[in-house]
């Protein structure tokens, strides 16, 4: 019955997103069609809306893609806390045994990756900047090209994937947490902890109120904001303190309300804004050199190869040293095709190419962005007809995994 019922869940979960992946693809297709066109100059001006905004004595000035990237993509960010937490306490990683072999796969997925690009920009400590952009992988376009294989592969592999890619996520939170911060303000810095111990005092006394949460929460993203880290920080912290169940009525998940309501939003309107903004890929002066570049070159290769060598590798090494073990009806043709689409990146590493590379360190963004695009695409193709030429399409791994 349990196992009956996580499954329906994972079920539910790999539908929105894997609509959430074709409608970001449509998103980023338009951005690169507008970019080559002749409204360019329009899609320009667009990014680069001045917006301002003015919360007490504290004004913001900014254009409207930082706008989205450091405000609405809080809310993306929020969501992804929310699911870590879930899965942590009630999900797919809330055992040493569920844990290893995801955990194994996505420390392999990171530290490959950021080596492969390291080693073609040791040369220039500005592109050595970006290491972290291939690290990452995209959940909803990665769970998107697992839809297309409807039931040609065992949910348990699904399962593996979402785990995987909800851990990976957690890493790049980190990474941003700790590589991407600038200057640090210190009184913004003591502010930000003290809205966090605000947090904690209402999740240990069981205030169930979204409301205060969201109060403390919206003063939490401008401390951070104003501290020097990256604001979408914010809100994986501000997750971490929403209640999880209701003791007094166990039908109530304030968590899960939240995040039942707050999916579609993200899915269906801050990632493909983001994506129209961010992926709007240039062609213009593209050219064997731009393809050549060490930052081009340290993406792709970075995703496409970096992501199957370290998820295969570690998940491999897990098992054979009895640390993990594969899930019930999967074998080690599965966890490659699984590695290969680990390598779509494209949200994350775009985001965390923006990071990367700003102001402080100008660099082109088109190198970026076609690295992004060539790995992800190479790794989803190649990663769809892996799995397509494994599996077959029958409902026996369904069954399978239910009777189990």
């Amino acid at each position: 019955m349990v196992i009956s019922r996580t499954i329906k869940v994972i079920q539910e979960f790999i539908k929105l997103e894997s609509a959430a992946g074709i409608i970001l693809f449509i998103f980023a297709v338009l951005a690169i069609i507008f970019n080559n066109s002749p409204w360019q100059s329009y899609y320009t001006a667009l990014q680069h809306l001045p917006i301002d905004l003015k919360i007490g004595p504290i004004f913001f000035t900014s254009s409207l893609l930082h706008c989205v990237n450091d405000g609405l993509m809080a809310f993306f960010f929020f969501l992804v806390g929310l699911e870590i937490k879930r899965e942590i306490i009630i999900g797919e990683l809330n055992s040493i045994q569920k844990f290893a072999l995801p955990g194994f796969a996505a420390l392999g997925g990171m530290i490959v990756p950021a080596i492969i690009y390291a080693a073609f920009n040791l040369h220039n400590s500005i592109n050595l900047t970006g290491w972290a952009i291939p690290v990452a992988t995209d959940i909803a376009f990665a769970l998107g090209v697992i839809a297309l294989l409807g039931q040609r592969i065992p949910i348990a592999l699904k399962v593996f994937l979402t785990a995987l890619a909800i851990l990976d996520d957690l890493g790049a939170i980190i990474i941003i947490a700790i590589f991407y911060t600038q200057h640090i303000s210190y009184i913004f810095l003591t502010l930000a902890v003290l809205c966090l111990v605000i947090l904690l005092i209402l999740n240990f006394i069981g205030i169930l109120n979204i409301l205060i949460y969201l109060v403390v929460g919206i003063a939490l993203w401008v401390c951070v904001l104003k501290s020097g880290i990256h604001a979408t920080i914010a809100g994986v912290a501000l997750a971490m303190f929403i209640p999880l169940k209701d003791h007094k009525n166990s039908q109530n998940s304030p968590l899960r309300k939240i995040e039942h309501r707050l999916h579609p939003w993200i899915a269906f309107l801050v990632l493909p804004i983001f994506a129209f903004l961010n992926a709007g890929l240039s062609f213009e002066g593209v050219n064997l050199s731009t393809l050549n570049n060490p930052i081009t070159l340290g993406i792709a290769l970075g995703l496409f190869f970096g992501k199957q060598i370290g998820v295969f590798l570690t998940s491999w090494l897990a098992v054979k040293l009895k640390l993990a073990k594969l899930p019930a009806g999967v074998d080690w043709g599965w966890i490659y095709g699984i590695a290969l689409i680990c390598g779509i990146g494209f949200t994350m590493s775009l985001f965390i190419g923006d990071l990367a590379f700003n102001e402080a360190t100008p660099i082109d963004a088109t190198l970026i962005r076609l690295g992004v695009i060539i790995g992800s695409c190479l790794s989803g193709i190649v990663g769809f007809f892996v799995l397509f030429l494994k599996g077959s399409p029958t409902h026996q791994h369904r069954d399978h995994i239910t009777k189990n």
